[in-house]
């Protein structure tokens, strides 16, 4: 007798659990976070603008397919959208990943990609006379006001200095080397090329 009531109740307590979690209008049955489960979400690359697409399956008292994807607050229901205009583009560079360690890598793998031209040394020795002379002086052989109290500023024309590359100048400037700290954060990396461009003029004086 215990044994058939014990059935009982786990039939009926089953039952109710499954009426339990049926969706209902104002009343979101069992369902844990249903907001995650049927929201909207609006892909750039995939538009479904039909609101009754997987109306079957929605429990939600709006009345629209699950499956319906556009934007309503955007014109034609778009959900990728053209920039504002005169909106600037983060860069044309890639983010620097060499590590601060690896000066050899960057020696022989990075070129400048920006020509030596007129406009570029301009820039790069704007650039050189903010950031650089301080401490590498502004011929970049008589150390600065910062390069004369901390002695061991090299030269860019002593023969230790004079032939290191483009992509040696940018990884230092980048990651910082012994004394020197990293301008990344002050220097975009388009800035960086520059200044390794006149940093090269100075190496040839």
């Amino acid at each position: 007798m215990n044994l058939q009531r014990l059935y009982t109740v786990v039939v009926l307590g089953g039952v109710a659990a499954l009426v339990g979690c049926k969706a209902d209008g104002d009343f979101q049955g069992l369902e844990y976070a249903p907001n995650m489960y049927h929201s909207v979400a609006y892909e750039p690359l995939k538009q479904i603008k039909d609101k009754d697409a997987g109306k079957w399956v929605n429990s939600s008292e709006d009345d629209i397919g699950e499956y319906y994807s556009s934007n309503p607050n955007n014109p034609y229901e778009m959900n990728m959208r053209e920039p504002v205009p005169n909106t600037v583009r983060r860069g044309k560079f890639l983010p620097y990943r060499i590590p601060k360690d690896s000066v050899a890598l960057a020696a022989r793998t990075l070129v400048n990609p920006l020509d030596s031209t007129a406009e570029v040394i301009a820039e790069g020795k704007r650039l050189y006379g903010i950031f650089c002379t301080h401490c590498h002086g502004d011929d970049g052989q008589t150390p600065g006001l910062v390069g004369e109290k901390y002695l061991g500023v090299p030269s860019y024309t002593s023969p230790a200095v004079k032939n290191l590359n483009q992509g040696h100048i940018f990884h230092v400037l980048s990651r910082g080397i012994r004394r020197m700290p990293s301008h990344a954060s002050q220097l975009s990396i388009e800035e960086r090329w520059q200044i390794a461009r006149y940093v090269q003029v100075l190496q040839n004086q």
